[in-house]
């Protein structure tokens, strides 16, 4: 497929044009000066730290919001939407990160909701509306049943639909917000074809996203954004994923990954011998040290993240051995773990890590209540200063500890969950994808901490599928493929060529 070389001048004016549009909320100013060009046939990149105003930026061209001041042009024309159905009227189409299809209707009606097909009855047409769904899937290059119901539908397949729906109300600009958070890598390659094809059909896209490598690979220019003003824009072919993140953040970042160098590191503290489970993994065996970050790597479905939550206690497993400095502890029993020192923050922090309903101050001190339960009840003052001593070492940023951990950004709510367990005081943290949906300037606050409790002797556990994150953070690497280690790499051999062969292989390491 050939496409149209980015920055190539046009006679016509371009799909979307945003100029120095501000847009305060009370005293707070969202956006100030920002802007945005989007030129037919192109996929354009918006990047930002969390609260550089990308969210408000796009509610207003999607009609939720309105602008203050400044200019917003469609095709040329000027436009000012005062609901989301004049924008999407006006050929523009959002596809959020989690779809919000109705689960009880099926695909087809999800699709063509309050636009379905009448026979000359008046009746829905639903033979039309089967067969013009095909048809979209097929242009999309996907097979899904029309009549399936939306329930049960995978996260990449509720966006499919999101875009078919789209596709079918001919929209012109189509806006993704970080549609890749929750895919594994055959799905993100399955849209990444669909935005080349809609690209190619003369369509306008923006991807919205944390992650340089996909940013890289489909889009054709960039625009970056920072505390709600316009930065600059490149064509992606012209500029680094450093000088990105140095335009996101306002200086240099050559301090991402701030691992301290020759480190004390001292004895064996979490030594996994032999576990297996049926299915899932075997006979993995690992050693992590004190003052260690130990990171382990993979493809999506290696079984790392199964791997942890078997050597914690949250899951079962058929044979092996966990012992924590020297002591043995007993399968699926989390509070075992949690006496012997093991810490785990898991991938899903919001459904497994938090409540995200209760206060930031009650989710820090939540373990630690039920370890002291044995000896009686801890006292409210007690619980608000273990909280409040937490929350200033991990600079957790909240207007106080008593508002519902939730409303949190993604990245304190992370230092909320690492907060959690660092008030057990425990021998050995295991953290499963640490940075996972956080901003980039707050990514260099969590490595900084990883880094730092390291330093103070914890062992770290550290599981990613950010490959320069294990590459820059870890002392020593584990590689997993379907669900064995393959390989263990120290940290002057751990290269991206070496860690990403060691995935694709079932060479046992020696």
């Amino acid at each position: 497929m050939t496409t149209r070389p980015p920055g190539d001048p046009h006679d016509e004016p371009p799909l979307l044009e945003l100029r120095d549009v501000s847009k305060t909320f009370g005293s707070i100013v969202a956006l100030k000066s920002a802007r945005l060009r989007v030129e037919r046939g192109s996929i354009h990149a918006l990047v930002g730290e969390n609260g550089a105003g990308k969210s408000t930026l796009v509610k207003i061209v999607a009609g939720l919001h309105q602008r203050d001041d400044g200019s917003f042009r469609l095709d040329g024309e000027a436009v000012d939407f005062s609901s989301t159905a004049q924008s999407k009227a006006a050929g523009i189409a959002v596809i959020y990160q989690e779809p919000t299809l109705f689960p009880d209707l099926s695909v087809m009606e999800n699709i063509f909701m309050g636009r379905q097909p009448l026979t000359r009855w008046r009746r829905v047409d639903r033979a039309a509306m089967r067969r013009r769904t095909r048809d979209l899937f097929q242009r999309l290059g996907v097979a899904i049943d029309p009549d399936r119901p939306a329930m049960g539908l995978s996260i990449a397949d509720q966006q499919i639909i999101e875009i078919a729906k789209a596709i079918s109300l001919d929209a012109r600009l189509l806006i993704m917000d970080e549609p890749t958070a929750a895919l594994s890598g055959i799905e993100v390659d399955r849209l990444f074809t669909i935005a080349r094809a809609l690209r190619d059909e003369g369509r306008g896209l923006v991807f919205i996203s944390h992650r340089f490598n996909e940013i890289f690979d489909l889009c054709d220019r960039i625009t970056v954004m920072r505390d709600g003003s316009y930065v600059a824009t490149h064509d992606a072919a012209d500029v680094t994923a450093a000088e990105v993140v140095n335009l996101m953040v306002g200086r240099p970042v050559e301090t991402l990954y701030p691992k301290t160098e020759g480190g004390d590191v001292g004895e064996v503290v979490l030594r996994v011998d032999g576990l297996s489970r049926r299915g899932t993994f075997t006979d993995v065996s690992l050693t992590v040290r004190s003052g260690e970050i130990v990171g382990m790597a993979g493809l999506v479905g290696a079984g790392r993240s199964e791997v942890a939550r078997a050597v914690f206690g949250v899951d079962d497993y058929d044979s092996g051995a966990v012992t924590v400095a020297g002591t043995p502890l007993r399968r699926g029993n989390p509070r075992a773990a949690i006496r012997a020192g093991l810490a785990f923050v898991p991938e899903d922090r919001r459904r497994e890590g938090l409540l995200v309903e209760e206060s930031v101050g009650r989710n820090i001190a939540l373990v630690l209540r039920r370890k002291l339960a044995n000896w009686g009840l801890i006292r409210r003052r007690d619980e608000d200063a273990l909280a409040a001593g937490w929350a200033r070492t991990l600079q957790i940023t909240a207007r106080d500890l008593d508002v519902a951990a939730g409303t949190l950004s993604g990245g304190n709510q992370q230092k909320a969950v690492i907060a959690k367990w660092m008030a057990t005081d425990p021998r050995v943290l295991i953290i499963d994808e640490p940075t996972r949906g956080i901003d980039v300037g707050t990514k260099t606050e969590v490595h900084r901490l990883l880094d730092e409790l390291a330093g103070r002797g914890l062992a770290i556990l550290m599981i990613s599928s950010d490959l320069p994150e294990i590459l820059g953070m870890s002392d020593r690497v584990y590689v997993m493929s379907e669900g064995r280690i393959t390989r263990e790499l120290a940290r002057d051999e751990a290269t991206g060529e070496a860690v990403m062969t060691a995935a694709t292989t079932l060479e046992a390491v020696r």
